[in-house]
């Protein structure tokens, strides 16, 4: 599992390379469980500077105005050349301090050093060989931000490609509520699930593919939903610097470059896993 932490924080850096397409759906419920409203949004997403950008292009299937495309990319304009202002002041010397690191984030390479695993299993999941290996939140463990204490309360199972090392599907959910600032500030219903899968991307690095969640949860003005949510991420293509998508940006295709190599973590290593009981090599029951 360090070498797994080891690879997700590569897969964290190398997002930032990519523009990609996202589908997010959102659906309201009742009290039992049947479909209230459904909104679903359309976004080009797309790292630059270091901030996030995620532009809004249709909304339940109808795209955005023209006044509106332009109002986002205003907007947009703006975050782009505020960031830009902090590499120049960060080249300079004259930047201010740095927020402290995790101040306000939870990182899937945070997940895995926050949790304790057990039963690890072979099985193939889409062809391939991976590991699969039941998580829960470590109460013991020592996090950084309040968000990063909601682990405490997480049980599921990961799933991870054996050659690679890389996390390709996660399943987990609270097994108790979870509440900051007597949830106020956050607060996470019991129940509560949700799971992730990845996907191998120019055959070099496993980005996000989809996410789904089911309950009800609350987080400060950020998050706010009592229903089920879904994403689907897909069209992976570099980007660089140029002058089209926005003032200063266009979407490449980035050609293989036979000299060049994708980064790589530098994990310690391990011994090859041994099942434990004749159960761990039959998958999950």
């Amino acid at each position: 599992m360090q070498q797994v932490e080891a690879q997700e924080k590569v897969s964290e850096k190398a997002i930032h390379k990519y523009i990609y397409h996202s589908t997010n759906t959102e659906q309201d419920l009742d009290s039992h469980g049947a479909v209230k409203k459904t909104n679903t949004d359309e976004r080009e997403d797309f790292w630059i500077y270091g901030i996030f950008v995620s532009r809004l292009l249709s909304r339940d299937g109808k795209p955005v105005s023209a006044d509106e495309l332009k109002k986002q990319n205003d907007e947009i304009d703006k975050r782009v050349a505020a960031a830009k202002e902090l590499v120049k002041q960060k080249e300079a010397g004259t930047a201010p301090p740095p927020k402290k690191k995790g101040e306000d984030e939870v990182t899937f390479a945070r997940f895995l050093e926050l949790g304790a695993f057990s039963n690890p299993r072979r099985i193939q999941l889409n062809g391939r060989d991976t590991i699969a290996v039941d998580y829960a939140g470590d109460p013991k463990a020592k996090t950084r931000n309040l968000l990063e204490g909601a682990i405490h309360y997480l049980a599921g199972t990961v799933w991870v490609d054996e050659r690679d090392k890389a996390m390709v599907r996660i399943e987990g959910h609270f097994f108790d509520d979870f509440k900051i600032g007597a949830g106020f500030l956050a607060d996470i219903h019991k129940g509560s699930s949700f799971n992730f899968e990845w996907t191998k991307v120019n055959d070099e690095v496993w980005l996000p593919l989809s996410f789904a969640g089911r309950g009800s949860a609350r987080i400060a003005l950020f998050f706010n939903h009592s229903g089920a949510i879904e994403q689907h991420t897909s069209d992976y293509r570099r980007f660089k610097a140029s002058a089209t998508l926005l003032p200063g940006l266009s979407i490449v295709e980035d050609p293989a470059d036979p000299n060049s190599q994708p980064d790589q973590p530098t994990p310690p290593p391990a011994a090859p896993l041994q099942p434990t009981s004749p159960q761990a090599t039959n998958g999950p029951n």
